[in-house]
């Protein structure tokens, strides 16, 4: 079994210790656990890929690639290569910018495909995706709003491009959010310092990634 994970966090300074990085090893682990160490998971950092905006030019629509962007292609191919796939997205605004890139150009392959045959099934068809959603709070009362602006969005565009987007229960249908504990300022930076209960986490998102895998094997309603 073969599982990409991506880290949408641009926070270049964190390097690999942003928390978009911290919950991709945590599903890492859950993923191994699940499935008895059998499966591998690639962690893709978009820190490391440096995307460009659709253009519209419509190239796509005969090469089922990007002809102006190595970056998404080789993002995109991985993704293609996988068995499952699993979205880890800091708040912005509403979400990052290479993320919404990546997105917009996988969303406009299925359209212009599903526009001249209706039957048309896209590449990515019906791959199951959970994703995860992490905002800069520590007020459980906002985790409806992180939703509404973090999971729906990427979750709309994944249904456009026809992947299968996993719940994880009637109150988050379409992936889970994740809070902090607490932030407090740093005296030698403009950046709070942020606080999270991973182990806690790790209980909350664990329900959503076992319920992506269950997918693949067929045994999840």
């Amino acid at each position: 079994m073969k599982v990409i994970c991506i880290s949408a966090s641009n926070i270049k300074h964190k390097k690999h210790d942003s928390t978009s990085i911290h919950a991709c090893r945590l599903i890492e682990e859950i993923v191994l656990n699940y499935t008895g160490n059998s499966a591998i998971l690639e962690v893709l950092p978009l820190t490391e890929y440096e995307p460009n905006p659709c253009i519209g030019c419509g190239d796509c629509y005969k090469t089922n690639k990007c002809t102006h962007d190595e970056a998404f292609n080789t993002i995109y191919q991985k993704i293609q290569d996988s068995d499952c796939l699993f979205i880890v997205s800091p708040h912005y605004a509403p979400i990052p910018v290479k993320l919404s890139m990546i997105l917009e150009k996988i969303e406009e392959m299925a359209y212009l495909h599903w526009f001249h045959d209706n039957s048309f099934k896209a590449a990515l068809y019906n791959k199951p995706v959970g994703i995860i959603g992490h905002g800069g709070s520590d007020d459980r009362s906002a985790l409806s709003a992180y939703k509404r602006v973090v999971l729906d969005n990427i979750a709309d565009a994944l249904q456009t491009s026809m992947l299968d987007v996993v719940g994880n229960g009637d109150t988050f249908s379409n992936g889970v959010i994740f809070m902090m504990d607490k932030y407090t300022k740093d005296e030698n930076s403009i950046f709070p310092i942020q606080t999270y209960d991973w182990n806690r986490i790790k209980t909350e998102i664990a329900p959503l990634v076992e319920n992506v895998l269950k997918k693949l094997e067929g045994s999840y309603e």
